[in-house]
């Protein structure tokens, strides 16, 4: 049965979102702004590729943040 929303784990935290969300409606619901780069599964995901690369249902994203200083 395919259901209407998938949860999944962004920065450790569960997110429940739309079925066919991408990488980019995760990141615009947690409202993290740039720069970051941001990995899907262990997999880094291009900031062009945002908008494409959907999620399925218990995905692991993970969004960094640089940090400056030494």
């Amino acid at each position: 049965m395919k259901t209407n929303s998938i949860t999944v784990t962004i920065n450790g935290a569960l997110l429940h979102l739309k079925a066919d969300a991408t990488l980019n409606d995760a990141i615009e619901a947690i409202g993290i702004k740039p720069p970051f780069a941001a990995a899907v599964n262990l997999q880094f995901v291009p900031r062009q590729n945002h908008d494409q690369h959907r999620l399925s249902d218990n995905d692991t994203v993970e969004l960094i943040s640089p940090i400056t200083g030494g």
